[in-house]
């Protein structure tokens, strides 16, 4: 076998991976559960045995688990929310992630942790990044938190993010709605800051760390906000110019994130991220060149399953409403929106349009993304 036949045979293998995880059938299934257990403590040569792992929350503090090293991420999820005291039904609301704290006192979101992903061996792997695992809220419409408002322990979760996203600047709130958050976190009104927060610009939103972008040319940098049905972009341009730019989420086609391989200096692997935008009538790919290229396609995927899962609700709700003789002709205009959906695609290797048999998203659920 030649170099570029090995190398043409390990593409098509990892994108068959990466296709085969949005099957929930398949990755909730104990023979995939548990071959990726055994390549992920055989790569790095880690063996099943007891040990201790911190969790993070987001105002520093964290929880030590007794685990076993070939604990999945859905299994101490399970375990620190429980311990916290939150209700096996709301559990579904949070994920854990990692995290990267820079010299310069930034913190990164790394990446969404895999359910089936061994998370104490990824923190072994990561060593070198400083990483550190931790709980975030896993869901991109702000109004959701009304659904976890009653529990004290997700009430207290919500709360610890929210104080962490204001303090880092990742949140922008006018100087008078800064003013009433301070007053609301003196008097620890924990549900009254999180209501006003809300109204907050960027509240709900993952903030990325800066990157490169070629829109609207090439080599610039942006700052980049994901949430509310789109991708924001704070654009540097090269005329020391700046330009705010916002996709919206129901303008994407397609999106792909490849692997470009080592800088030049040898210290970080490349990722981007393009995506097919209609912009004005006219479709184009848009490059992201960021690290957090994975994190940025799941919030891509998240925002999908809460708009369809919205409309679904939706068309229930009115179709009991409607009168019998209508229900047909809403019923082919809610399947007709979500066939629009159905044209994404996820995390392809090569760039490629979507056909028939790249429609996942028909078959996907809430839990499978």
């Amino acid at each position: 076998m030649t170099k570029s036949m090995a190398d043409e045979r390990r593409s098509q293998l990892e994108q068959y991976l990466q296709n085969v995880t949005l099957d929930s059938n398949i990755t909730n299934s104990d023979v995939f559960i548990g071959f990726f257990r055994k390549l992920q403590q055989d790569t790095f040569k880690i063996q099943t045995q007891r040990a201790f792992l911190d969790v993070y929350l987001a105002d520093g503090s964290n929880i030590r688990l007794d685990i076993q090293t070939s604990d999945t991420a859905e299994r101490i999820l399970e375990v620190t929310l429980c311990k916290m005291g939150l209700s096996r039904e709301l559990i579904k609301y949070f994920s854990l992630f990692f995290f990267q704290d820079h010299d310069d006192g930034a913190l990164s979101v790394v990446k969404k942790v895999a359910e089936f992903e061994l998370p104490y061996v990824s923190l072994q792997s990561m060593k070198e990044l400083h990483c550190k695992l931790g709980i975030r809220k896993w869901y991109m419409d702000p109004s959701l938190d009304t659904l976890l408002m009653d529990c004290r322990a997700s009430l207290n979760l919500l709360y610890m993010q929210a104080i962490q996203e204001v303090k880092r600047n990742w949140v922008k709130p006018t100087e008078g709605q800064m003013q009433e958050l301070e007053f609301l976190q003196e008097n620890a009104n924990k549900a009254k800051f999180l209501e006003l927060i809300r109204e907050v610009q960027f509240y709900g939103y993952v903030r990325l760390d800066p990157c490169i972008c070629d829109y609207p040319e090439g080599g610039c940098s942006a700052d980049i906000y994901v949430g509310n049905n789109e991708i924001n972009c704070c654009i540097k341009l090269p005329i020391n110019q700046t330009k705010e730019v916002s996709f919206k989420i129901n303008r994407l086609r397609s999106w792909q994130v490849t692997f470009l391989g080592a800088t030049k200096d040898g210290e970080d692997d490349t990722l981007e991220l393009r995506f097919e935008y209609n912009d004005s009538g006219t479709w184009q790919w848009i490059i992201l060149y960021t690290k957090q290229a994975f994190l940025l396609s799941s919030c891509l995927k998240k925002m999908i399953s809460e708009q369809m899962m919205k409309a679904s609700k939706e068309g229930q709700e009115m179709e009991i409403e409607m009168p019998k003789s209508t229900k047909n002709s809403k019923k082919s205009s809610i399947q007709q929106k979500q066939v629009v959906h159905s044209g994404f695609i996820s995390r392809k290797r090569f760039l490629v349009r979507p056909n028939e048999e790249d429609c996942v998203f028909e078959k996907i659920r809430e839990e499978d993304l």
